[in-house]
């Protein structure tokens, strides 16, 4: 069976970009695959340095990821750090990694040119990442088109291990759903936390409501016709409706009588309603510490014991006793 990786940092609250850009994909592929998914809140430490806040947004984006439909039981759910192994690979990967490589890391220099500082942490994340997919044999990792360049990254580090050290180390490929690679936010941009664009899963509708009211559209009367084609709003419904509800959207942008506000609120029904589950579980979870642990606890046992037994191999072929 395919084994398919994929994580996310607890770097504040989730939104329908995260969503549909990596969680819905790896729920989805829970029906066919070996899914391997965790909270990667040892890479959020290169941009979060309060502890205590650090603490609290893990705890979120576990319950978050839960909430939005990953099975424990059928899937290996865990939170990064529960897994120490990560960190030793990270290391002995480290000296199979050419400077060059990730000088060449466009996720590097996109943060230094950010106002990031130009720490180890943030230099060194890729190999970091590389140990999350080899560690665990992943075959697929379904990422961003941004997020490419560190797949092939680890692939490299994985061939450059095996010719020293034996043929230990699965190739991973990447996987790109082509139809939600890039999710667009309130301005029109790629929605990311970075840029305050995004309109957030686990919210009131009262603030849901003016979130999207606040996406920009063209200013054409309400009797018009409006041009759905490259139409934010449209474009995020599109990701809720399937072929048929898209064609209804798209013949009530052509008809003219409704304005953005009408489709606006069209789009917040549409968020509240595929969503509704999800928050009733997110809202249960949020009141239960124990409940939360004991779901991460079966998830840390089965990536731990898959961990044991890779670093296993690869103690012994480095030499380490």
């Amino acid at each position: 069976m395919t084994r398919t990786l994929s994580g996310i940092q607890p770097s504040g609250n989730f939104h329908i970009g995260n969503y549909f850009g990596m969680i819905d994909q790896m729920v989805k592929a829970q029906e066919s695959e070996e899914v391997f998914a965790f909270i990667a809140n040892y890479h959020a430490m290169t941009s979060v340095y309060d502890g205590a806040r650090l603490a609290a947004q893990t705890k979120e984006a576990a319950i978050a990821f839960i909430s939005l439909g990953i099975d424990v039981d059928r899937a290996c759910f865990w939170v990064q750090s529960h897994v120490k192994e990560v960190l030793e690979l990270y290391w002995i990967l480290s000296q199979h990694t050419p400077m060059g490589l990730l000088e060449r890391a466009h996720s590097y220099k996109d943060k230094l040119a950010r106002g990031f500082a130009a720490a180890h942490g943030l230099f060194s994340y890729p190999v970091l990442m590389a140990a999350d997919i080899l560690l665990f044999g992943t075959d697929i990792v379904p990422v961003g088109k941004d997020q490419i360049q560190h797949v092939e990254i680890a692939r490299d580090i994985a061939i450059k291990f095996n010719n020293a050290c034996g043929d230990l180390l699965r190739l991973p490929n990447y996987r790109v759903g082509e139809s939600v690679a890039i999710v667009p936010g309130i301005d029109g941009a790629k929605m990311s936390k970075s840029y305050d664009n995004t309109i957030e899963i686990f919210t009131d509708r009262k603030s849901l409501d003016k979130r999207i009211k606040q996406i920009v559209t063209a200013p054409v009367a309400l009797e018009s016709p409006k041009e759905w084609r490259g139409d934010t709003v449209y474009q995020l419904c599109a990701l809720f409706l399937d072929e048929a509800g898209q064609a209804a959207l798209q013949a009530r942008y052509e008809k003219g009588g409704e304005g953005h506000g009408h489709f606006k609120a069209y789009l917040a029904d549409l968020i509240t309603a595929h969503f509704a589950a999800a928050r009733a579980r997110y809202d249960t979870l949020k009141t239960d510490d124990a409940e939360v642990e004991r779901l991460l606890a079966i998830g840390a046992k089965k990536a731990e014991r898959v961990a044991a037994e890779r670093m296993a191999q690869i103690r012994t072929a480095v030499g380490i006793i």
